[in-house]
């Protein structure tokens, strides 16, 4: 039997692909997922958005196996919803398009083209068209999931030099 423990802070068809992700990635049949505060002047001084929303730390018998980061990124005329799973050492091991509301550019949602950010550090600099492969008719959703990994990448090491993760 499968038992979860999770505060519900996302929308319930987020939580799901988000708990499914979790369960995969760190291998975890039971879990807690709780929002990770981070105080609002911090925040606000950071690249990416961190709300009481976003930013969860995960536990797995009372120990910390990593964190989920949940966000939204500009595409042509809408915003998709993605998820960034990273290990205790902040280093990314899923990037995965949780919801993409246009009807072109949803490429960047397939596992081979995410899989380029799996391993990348709050010292790693992605470059689009460099060490980030281009789509065509994607550009603008591949410019700003690139743009997204970024900020949330030097904003995770801004929270780590100031001892927050």
């Amino acid at each position: 039997m499968t038992f979860l423990l999770m505060s519900f802070q996302l929308p319930k068809h987020l939580q799901k692909k988000v708990d499914k992700e979790i369960k995969d990635t760190y291998d975890v049949a039971m879990f807690e997922f709780n929002p990770k505060a981070i105080d609002a002047k911090i925040a606000s001084t950071l690249p990416s958005k961190f709300g009481a929303d976003n930013l969860f730390e995960i536990k797995s018998n009372n120990k910390r196996i990593g964190y989920a980061y949940v966000s939204k990124a500009p595409s042509k005329t809408d915003e998709f919803d993605y998820l960034v799973l990273l290990d205790t050492d902040l280093i990314v091991l899923k990037a995965k398009v949780l919801v993409y509301r246009e009807d072109y550019g949803g490429e960047i949602g397939s596992k081979r083209w995410l899989q380029q950010f799996i391993g990348k550090t709050q010292n790693d600099e992605l470059r689009y068209n460099d060490n980030i492969v281009a789509i065509s008719g994607a550009t603008i959703s591949v410019r700003s999931m690139t743009n997204a990994m970024n900020d949330l990448l030097k904003s995770l090491k801004i929270l780590h030099s100031k001892n927050i993760l």
